[in-house]
C-alpha cells in the first residue's frame, strides 16, 4: 500500500479527510471510523471533538505520525494496535504484543458477574477473584474499578502479558488490590477464590488460518489457539476450579459461538451446575456461569 501524502494538510480536519479518503479508496470496511479514531488518537482529541476542533493547526510532526499510522492501517494493522491502547468498560488499557485487544463482547463477562462480586463484598467484606489468561488485565481490573472491596489475582503464561497487566493496574491506581503472576491456569495455587473468571483461547487450531488478517497477524496465537476442538483450556479449568473455589463461589467464562453445550458438559462432569447464560450485544451466547453442585470445604488464606 502507498503511504498517504499529508504534506498539504495544514489543519487537523484536512489530515482527517486525507486519511478517510485513503481508507475509503482501499475499501476498508470501517474506513470512516478508522480515520476518525486514528486522527483523534494521534492529535490528542476526543473523537467526537474532531468536527469542532478540525480547524486547529496540525502541529509539527503530527502529519508524519498520521501518515505512518495510515500506512500501518492500510497494511493490516488494527487501529488500536497502532494507538497502543484500547478502552474497555470505561478504562484505558495499554496493549502489548502478548495481549489480545479487549473487545466489547468481553464486557458481557464483567456485566454477568458484577452483581455477584458486589453482593459478595457486601456479605463478606471482600471478594477474592482469580482472572485466568489475563492479557491486558481487562476483566479483573474492570471488576476492581467497580468494586472497591474486591481483590484480584491475575494469571497468565506470558511474562509480557503479566507485565502489561501490572502496568495497567498501576496506571489505573489499582495496584494495591491487583496482583499478577505467571502461571499455568490454576496449577500450584493454594488459596481459594470467591470468583474465577476467564476469557480463554477457544478457537480450534484448524480455524486460525481463516481469521481476519488483523487478528491472525497481530493478536498472539497463545491467546487464540484453543486446541483441536477449541476446548482445551476449558477442560483444564473445569478439572482445577472446584479445589480452588469457595463453596458459594462462581466460575464465569467467555465462550466461542456454539460452545455452550460442550463447555457446560465439561463443568457438569467436574461437579458444577450451570447458573447462568449471558448473550453479548449481538445476541450470541457469550458467557457461562457455574456454581459447585455439592458442598465444598471453605478455607481462607491471605491474599
Amino acid at each position: 500500500m502507498i503511504r498517504p501524502d499529508l504534506s498539504g494538510a495544514q489543519t487537523i480536519g484536512e489530515a482527517w479527510i486525507v486519511l478517510r479518503s485513503a481508507f475509503r479508496a482501499a475499501c476498508l470496511e470501517t474506513a470512516d471510523l478508522d480515520a476518525r479514531l486514528l486522527t483523534a488518537g494521534i492529535v490528542g482529541l476526543e473523537a467526537h471533538r474532531l468536527v469542532t476542533g478540525g480547524d486547529a493547526p496540525l502541529a509539527t510532526g503530527l502529519g508524519e505520525r498520521l501518515a505512518q499510522a495510515a500506512f500501518d492501517r492500510l497494511n493490516g494493522m488494527p487501529v488500536h494496535r497502532i494507538l497502543g491502547a484500547r478502552d474497555f468498560y470505561g478504562l484505558k488499557l495499554e496493549l502489548s504484543s502478548a495481549t489480545l485487544e479487549p473487545r466489547p463482547d468481553t464486557e458481557c463477562l464483567v456485566d454477568a458477574v458484577l452483581d455477584f462480586v458486589q453482593a459478595t463484598c457486601a456479605a463478606r467484606g471482600h471478594c477474592r477473584i482469580a482472572d485466568l489468561g489475563i492479557g491486558t488485565g481487562a476483566i479483573g481490573l474492570a471488576l476492581l474499578a467497580e468494586c472497591p472491596d474486591a481483590q484480584c489475582l491475575g494469571i497468565d503464561l506470558s511474562e509480557e502479558a503479566v507485565t502489561t497487566a501490572s502496568e495497567n493496574a498501576r496506571r489505573l491506581g489499582l495496584s494495591d488490590r491487583y496482583r499478577a503472576k505467571t502461571g499455568d491456569w490454576l496449577s500450584g495455587l493454594k488459596e481459594r477464590f470467591d470468583l474465577i473468571v476467564s476469557n480463554p483461547p477457544y478457537i480450534p487450531t484448524a480455524d486460525l488460518a481463516g481469521l481476519s488478517r488483523e487478528v491472525r497477524e497481530h493478536d498472539p496465537e497463545l491467546a487464540l489457539d484453543g486446541g483441536a476442538d477449541g476446548l482445551a483450556a476449558y477442560r483444564i479449568i473445569a478439572a482445577q476450579a472446584a479445589d480452588r473455589l469457595e463453596s458459594a463461589g462462581e466460575v464465569a467464562l467467555e465462550i466461542g459461538i456454539g460452545q455452550k453445550d460442550e463447555v457446560s458438559a465439561l463443568f457438569i462432569e467436574a461437579g458444577f451446575e450451570r447458573s447462568g447464560v449471558f448473550a453479548d450485544l449481538g445476541g450470541v451466547e457469550r458467557v457461562l456461569c457455574f456454581k459447585l453442585s455439592g458442598p465444598s470445604k471453605i478455607t481462607s488464606t491471605d491474599f
